[in-house]
């Protein structure tokens, strides 16, 4: 991505919004994510009926979409491509989340993972106090 597009809430919000979406239309599984500034890491599991490589587009794809019309952004969203690591096995899975996870500390974003707003554990949680509150 290069520029720090996704550093403002409301892209990132955005993004949020477009993986939900894609994942509520069960395209895939999504187990985890963080949204830096500059690029994305996503975990994501594709079934039979469809390629990491179109999961990827309809990401892209959409986001590019409604922020163009949404918030009338006129510029290059995404770099061209995008970098896959297939996970083999839980150990593996385990690992790529904790690297996941450890992205906005890495990058002197936050002090803790639970500290960062754009992830997929800081969402869970404010999901989890939200049914705690009702």
């Amino acid at each position: 991505m290069g520029k720090r597009l996704l550093q403002s809430e409301r892209n990132a919000d955005l993004l949020i919004d477009v993986l939900r979406s894609l994942v509520a239309e069960h395209l895939f599984k999504l187990h985890d994510f963080v949204i830096m500034p500059d690029h994305v890491h996503l975990l994501i599991e594709v079934g039979s009926d469809i390629t990491i490589e179109k999961a990827m587009q309809l990401i892209k794809g959409r986001f590019s979409h409604r922020l163009s019309h949404e918030f009338f952004y006129k510029g290059e969203v995404w770099q061209r491509g995008f970098t896959e690591v297939q996970v083999l096995n839980k150990q593996n899975f385990e690992a790529h989340r904790a690297y996941i996870a450890e992205n906005p500390i890495n990058a002197g974003l936050v002090a803790s993972t639970g500290d960062y707003p754009f992830c997929f554990c800081s969402l869970a949680r404010k999901k989890m106090d939200h049914a705690g509150s009702t």
